[in-house]
């Protein structure tokens, strides 16, 4: 699956301070561990509807992981999936009459036009469900030979669905440390299916769904037979034939720390016998809208395209979401288009006069600011003074620094000034 053009990413010069974020799974904020080449997954959308500004917010935030860790001199190697079969993608399907599969294809494309347009570097490894199935396939029989999942009969048929047995697991709970009653309060309305008959777990998550009339399915093997991929299967075989065990960053959405990270984690702990599966679990909060979670099920939805096709600026819409910090629920208003527009302006003004304040601390700025857990916020503070100081001429001032300094938004932000 092909992913998005990559926009040019200046290299600017000096470097930073040692990356550090929150780690759900510690509960801190820690230095980011990684040799001279970190592995980054975070997991990818399910593509029945357009990307809205919850997506654009996670996408964002870890495109700034990304900058940063490569403006430190470290290689990445960024993974995505795309959920391309799942059941809200089957139902949305159905609901409005098309092919689901026409469904699938079209969404990730307009997703991938959405992230050009906000300048989010791609993913070296972009793959659906689809196109990692015989991958998948092997990963869930071989979990099935060593006696971590086990099969469940169907009455739709003659096939079985798989499960993990998450009894079986070292360290299942780690990820998000919840307890088993907080586990299982959210696990159905998740994804999951704690009140099925025949579990030997309440929380045991299906690695493998056996084909069903009217469903799409594929050919398992003699082991599987017929059928599909369970959903967090998928991003623990993706991030294990790219990256392996131990990779740097798993990234999402906070409502992926469980079950979907958790699960991915307990699924590669059980396929390998190691741990852990990410040294550091990365998670952007929730952004709002009338009072509820942007959600494609809810339908409260801001949606970037609607944006764009209004001719709103990507680089307004990008540093609108910029001046919340990835950590902090937050809701989205008009105001915060409004004033991302004021700010680009006046950014691109300052960076086109001839002349403005040394570039060398508010580039230290920025980075200083982004080392401390992604304070996204206090970097565009950093370069809002710089470019106050510019439109009101009250600095000694060196020509050039415009150009400087918008070689840095741009490395470090993903804010082109060129207007």
């Amino acid at each position: 699956m092909e992913s998005w053009p990559s926009p040019l990413r200046p290299v600017i010069p000096g470097s930073p301070p040692a990356l550090r974020l929150f780690d759900t799974a510690a509960g801190k904020v820690r230095e980011v561990e990684t040799g001279q080449v970190a592995g980054m997954y975070v997991c990818g959308i399910t593509p029945y509807d357009a990307t809205h500004l919850g997506h654009a917010a996670t996408y964002v935030t870890f495109d700034l992981v990304n900058r940063a860790l490569r403006d430190s001199g470290r290689e990445v190697v960024y993974v995505q999936n795309v959920t391309d079969v799942d059941e809200p993608l089957l139902e949305r399907a159905a609901r409005d009459g098309v092919d689901w599969q026409d469904l699938a294809a079209q969404e990730t494309a307009l997703f991938r036009q959405d992230m050009a347009a906000l300048r989010v570097l791609p993913p070296e490894h972009y793959h659906g469900v689809v196109d990692s199935i015989p991958y998948i396939v092997d990963v869930v029989a071989r979990l099935l030979e060593a006696g971590t999942a086990y099969r469940l009969g169907v009455a739709e048929g003659t096939g079985a669905d798989v499960y993990l047995d998450v009894t079986s697991t070292a360290g299942f709970g780690q990820v998000s440390g919840w307890s088993r009653a907080e586990m299982l309060e959210v696990f159905a309305e998740r994804g999951g299916d704690p009140e099925r008959p025949g579990k030997r777990d309440a929380l045991d998550p299906l690695l493998w769904r056996a084909a069903r009339e009217g469903e799409p399915c594929w050919d398992g093997g003699r082991v599987l037979g017929r059928g599909r991929p369970g959903w967090h299967i998928e991003c623990t075989t993706i991030a294990l034939t790219h990256l392996g065990m131990g990779f740097a960053i798993q990234g999402g959405g906070s409502d992926l720390v469980f079950p979907h990270h958790e699960m991915s984690a307990a699924q590669g702990t059980a396929l390998t016998g190691q741990s852990p599966f990410a040294t550091h679990y990365v998670h952007q909060a929730m952004v709002g809208l009338d009072g509820e979670k942007m959600s494609k099920s809810k339908g409260n939805l801001v949606l970037v395209s609607r944006l764009l096709a209004d001719h709103v600026d990507p680089m307004a819409i990008r540093l609108a979401l910029l001046r919340h910090h990835y950590r902090t629920d937050w809701e989205w208003t008009g105001a915060d288009l409004t004033e991302a527009v004021r700010r680009l302006k006046r950014w691109r003004m300052a960076a086109a006069a001839p002349a403005g304040p040394p570039a060398d601390s508010v580039i230290a700025a920025l980075r200083s600011a982004l080392s401390n857990d992604l304070d996204a916020a206090a970097a565009v503070d950093a370069v809002d003074r710089w470019a106050d100081d510019v439109l009101d001429g009250s600095s000694a001032a060196r020509p050039g620094a415009g150009t400087e300094v918008a070689r840095a938004v741009d490395a470090l932000l993903g804010v082109s000034l060129a207007g």
